[in-house]
């Protein structure tokens, strides 16, 4: 079964300096047909203007995910972490049982544009830590490249939880296929461009979540920048 979510289906916050998109329920926007996605909770689509940003508020047992597609994000934590994300730059922090943080556009006049993912723990209760790491476009051309996973595995970032995180850059003839095990579910996300995603067209801010499928099958890419959650 694959169900396909529009971006323009998304909800919105206008805030002025804040420009947010919402594939499932958060703050203001509730939809109940769209709580979520298994463990997957959140992909909010972000723009900021240049010299604003949240201020420090607090997390609770939540895998975050940063994901920079243009800009510079400054970040600032409880844990003592201090970093400017930029595209290409992922950063997961694992609010556990409790963390405080930032987040502002570092610059004082350009846009940054990012996806923060929320993704519920394994359980409740860890100790809160922070990761982030650089992956070049050459390591996601044309292929997925796994972004964040249970076990840090092939220099991932790693998360309290089964769930794998994908990305890939595609164009023209390039694909890629990535195998669902059986009991697993995929969810697609659309950064930038389009691409077709098991037969379907998606365009960018566009999702597709996966179930009794035995793998997700990537083609036909237009500039496109995917992100693939293979979850629990």
């Amino acid at each position: 079964m694959m169900q396909l979510r529009k971006s323009e289906e998304r909800g919105r916050a206008e805030h002025g300096w804040l420009s947010s998109r919402h594939t499932f329920s958060f703050a203001e926007y509730r939809d109940p047909r769209h709580m979520g996605f298994g463990p997957l909770r959140v992909i909010n689509e972000d723009r900021v203007a240049g010299g604003q940003g949240f201020g420090t508020h607090g997390h609770q047992d939540m895998e975050i995910i940063s994901y920079v597609l243009a800009g510079a994000l400054e970040h600032k934590d409880s844990l003592g972490t201090g970093s400017v994300l930029r595209p290409g730059d992922v950063q997961r922090m694992s609010a556990g049982h409790g963390v405080r943080h930032s987040e502002f556009n570092h610059s004082p006049d350009e846009t940054v544009h990012f996806l923060q993912i929320w993704i519920f723990p394994d359980r409740n209760g860890h100790a809160p830590s922070y990761e982030e790491k650089h992956f070049t476009d050459a390591e996601k051309r044309g292929r997925l490249r796994l972004l964040v996973s249970p076990d840090g595995r092939d220099g991932s970032l790693r998360m309290n939880q089964q769930a794998f995180l994908l990305a890939g850059l595609f164009d023209g003839t390039e694909n890629a296929e990535h195998p669902l095990a059986s009991g697993r579910r995929g969810y697609v996300h659309v950064a930038r461009g389009e691409i077709e995603v098991n037969g379907q067209t998606l365009k960018a801010g566009d999702a597709l979540s996966i179930e009794g499928e035995s793998s997700i099958r990537l083609g036909n890419g237009k500039a496109a920048e995917v992100l693939v959650f293979d979850l629990p």
